[in-house]
């Protein structure tokens, strides 16, 4: 009996975790289609018009995916090799996270609207499609992130800087008067003009804020590309870093790709044990 159990795990395994085998592959295309299903459902339910027409159904629909996330979620902990290290992983929080809105709205009216997070699960569309090597790409650009995060920081720092001073003068020039009631509401103004969003709906009407304006859009512009030109630098090291330093043993040239088994400059066969 025992026996036949662990049989039947091993094959629930194979199909819940798997993706090589044609059942394991149907069942996550089929649970990918679900998540889309369930999440778009909630974004229609916001819809005044739609949530009143169909509301109900919405509702059942809801239930019925919660249903099937739950059987599944208790179904990977009864077949998993580790259920604490599953439930504990990234992917384990985040389905236990997709079902639990649906029971807490049963309390909280309105805490079904956090069924969005179901969206984190199509994370598993890489495994699914054999796309994990591009993860390395994404890892790329996290390093690159975290190289150039005191660069940034610094730059955004000595922006805050320009924007409290900008804030003070036209707090001072301009005035309640004219709709910049407080510093905290200038400093709101100077970042909506230096980002170039400009909504509008606070304009400096004397002649003197209007100039403090203009100079205002015109160091937004100066200075909106910098962060990019930062990571872009970075992302160039990083890709530089990134290439195998392998010397070739006969022209003893570095620098060459990862994947490379030849030297692009003589051709000889490179050295794969250094």
């Amino acid at each position: 009996m025992l026996e036949i159990n662990e049989i039947n795990r091993q094959k629930l395994r194979e199909i819940i975790f798997g993706t090589d085998t044609k059942a394991g592959r149907y069942f996550d295309i089929g649970l990918i289609l679900c998540i889309i299903l369930s999440v778009g459902l909630v974004f229609l339910d916001t819809i005044d018009q739609v949530h009143q027409q169909y509301g109900s159904w919405f509702r059942v629909a809801e239930w019925f995916f919660t249903i099937i996330f739950t059987l599944e979620y208790l179904l990977r902990l009864y077949c998993s090799a580790q259920p604490l290290q599953y439930a504990r992983s990234f992917y384990g929080i985040v389905d236990l996270l997709s079902i639990l809105p649906s029971y807490l709205a049963l309390f909280f009216p309105g805490a079904n609207f956090t069924l969005v997070i179901r969206i984190l699960r199509l994370f598993r569309i890489f495994r699914v499609l054999k796309l994990l090597r591009y993860l390395s790409e994404g890892n790329l650009l996290l390093r690159a992130m975290m190289q150039s995060s005191r660069k940034v920081f610094l730059f955004f720092f000595s922006v805050s800087l320009i924007v409290m001073v900008l804030s003070a003068i036209m707090y001072v020039v301009e005035g309640p008067e004219n709709g910049f009631t407080s510093i905290p509401k200038s400093i709101y103004w100077t970042i909506v003009t230096i980002t170039t969003v400009g909504y509008g709906d606070i304009t400096p009407q004397t002649t003197l804020g209007q100039g403090i304006a203009a100079l205002t859009m015109l160091i937004g512009y100066s200075i909106i590309a910098i962060p990019t030109g930062i990571l872009t630098a970075e992302i160039s090291q990083e890709m530089v870093r990134k290439k195998d330093l392998r010397r070739c043993s006969n022209c003893l040239k570095m620098g060459h790709e990862p994947s490379a088994h030849y030297c692009d400059k003589c051709g000889s066969e490179l050295e794969t044990d250094l």
